[in-house]
């Protein structure tokens, strides 16, 4: 009766949203983003209740989540007993794993729960990798992996990996980096490299010219000249906070569905002057921003 008065004398009625059943709370949150489950938190006790749900953050993680930690080298991960899905997702955010005898790692976007991968060097095809005299594989402590690959000297750089594109989240955007180190002595990355990423079922690869060496200093005087790469689809090396570097080899439109094959290229198109002092860790994958 009251809500029938209210209508005829224009008053607009407001159900309390928390009056549902924490199950269907709980619904509606999976139906956001990890970000907005724990903003929803600070809304309610109820709120709160339903958004740290192990059913929630059963519908964050990735289906296959089982099946990719069962590829974790580490036997003691996959028999971790976490305390709730939660704290199982937020693991995979902040703590990559390693995966397919620690050729790979395997993490998850913190923000929106998509899969994301490094392969290794040791997973990529590097010419003349296996030739001491041209690469070298080392430890080192700042690195995920057991090895890295360390250049000596070349005059023709090439590096390239791949993976199928089951293994990404669809409907998702992705970008692919080259995560390295320079040493003190590094030389020789001018003229500049070309990067190139695509599905084997895409339209088009993307392509642009990437910048190995740190960015150039500006010029004291102005008739100086410092060489730099061509203006279109520029690419320079950022520091992360791993203490590595990471440069940008471009993105690709993961659709989804079909098994085509993601394919990550970084070659000079002509041999240019000898190269050296520059440590390779892998190729990361991970969504773009937004």
């Amino acid at each position: 009766m009251m809500e029938k008065e209210n209508e005829r004398n224009g008053v607009a009625c407001v159900a309390d949203i928390s009056v549902l059943p924490e199950g269907c709370i709980s619904d509606i949150v999976s139906l956001t983003t990890p970000k907005d489950a724990c903003t929803a938190c600070a809304v309610s006790s109820i709120f709160g209740a339903a958004a740290e749900s192990n059913a929630v953050w059963e519908r964050f993680l990735p289906s296959d989540y089982q099946a990719i930690i069962a590829r974790s080298s580490s036997t003691s991960l996959a028999s971790l007993n976490f305390s709730s899905k939660k704290h199982l997702y937020l693991s995979l955010s902040d703590n990559p794993i390693l995966i397919d005898d620690n050729k790979n790692c395997f993490f998850l976007d913190k923000l929106s729960g998509k899969k994301c991968y490094i392969l290794s060097a040791r997973d990529l095809f590097i010419i003349w990798g296996d030739t001491h005299q041209y690469w070298r594989w080392i430890s080192q402590s700042e690195s995920r992996f057991p090895e890295v690959a360390e250049l000596n000297y070349v005059w023709w750089f090439d590096i390239r990996g791949k993976m199928s594109t089951t293994m990404l989240s669809p409907k998702t955007n992705y970008a692919a980096y080259l995560v390295f180190k320079l040493r003190r002595r590094a030389s020789g990355f001018n003229p500049f490299p070309k990067a190139s990423v695509g599905t084997t079922g895409g339209v088009e690869d993307y392509k642009q010219t990437v910048c190995l060496g740190l960015p150039a200093r500006e010029p004291r005087q102005q008739h100086q000249i410092v060489p730099s790469p061509p203006q279109q689809h520029n690419s320079h090396p950022k520091q992360r906070k791993d203490g590595w570097l990471e440069i940008k080899l471009g993105e690709f439109f993961n659709e989804g569905g079909e098994d085509d094959q993601l394919q990550i290229r970084l070659m000079e198109v002509e041999a240019g002057t000898v190269k050296s002092g520059f440590i390779v860790e892998g190729i990361e994958i991970r969504p773009t921003k937004g």
